[in-house]
């Protein structure tokens, strides 16, 4: 199954509700960091973080849409193995992301791990080498260090992706332009809000 949706946007831009919106729309199922963390997949991305020749066929098997991080920084190869495929760069104000960012994902990433069961260290080793690392290199606390890796890659994926390719989107945009750039109608329901901040603490509710 070749993907047809490749969301390029980073975390905390409303990616598990517009994960959501794809499946709705049929465009699922749709790979994002939970599915990583669900069914085990973090051995992929720890190969890929460390510089290892991708097989993104597998990695994808069964999908047809992806969003979120990790395939977020590779949005450039997929969108050239998939030529078909269209790519949504969802966004939100920076300040705002870097807020919910600090209090969400770069907050659990600071876990002490010791304690947890194999398999989720391994999930939070492979999210520190590929977000903390490779994204940010290193510093995920220094807002304007953070917001400017942000804005780069924004800038770089509405620079090489063609315009009749790309949709820029925010979750305040509801349903309408994602479904014309998906050439599918309007569902008969509010679009989706999950994963807020809120939410997010509740589930990772543990000292850090």
């Amino acid at each position: 199954m070749a993907l047809s949706v490749i969301g390029a946007g980073f975390g905390r831009t409303g990616t598990l509700s517009l994960k959501g919106a794809l499946e709705t729309l049929g465009f699922g199922p749709c790979y994002h960091m939970v599915e990583v963390i669900q069914h085990g997949f973090a051995e992929h991305w720890h190969r890929i973080a460390a510089g290892g020749a991708p097989d993104w066929e597998r990695v994808f098997d069964g999908y047809r849409a992806t969003v979120d991080w990790p395939a977020c920084n590779f949005y450039g190869d997929l969108a050239g193995l998939y030529p078909d495929a269209r790519v949504i760069l969802s966004l939100r104000d920076p300040d705002k992301w870097f807020d919910s960012c600090h209090a969400t994902i770069f907050r659990a990433m600071r876990m002490e791990t010791d304690s947890m069961p194999p398999p989720v260290r391994a999930q939070m080793a492979m999210a520190r080498k590929l977000i903390i690392e490779n994204t940010f290199g290193g510093d995920i606390d220094d807002r304007a260090h953070a917001i400017s890796v942000y804005n780069r890659h924004n800038e770089q994926v509405r620079r090489t992706v063609p315009k009749d390719r790309l949709l820029v989107f925010e979750p305040g945009d509801g349903w309408e332009p994602l479904c014309a750039f998906l050439g599918v109608p309007v569902p008969d329901r509010p679009y989706p809000r999950t994963n807020t901040t809120e939410e997010f603490q509740q589930h990772f509710a543990r000292p850090v």
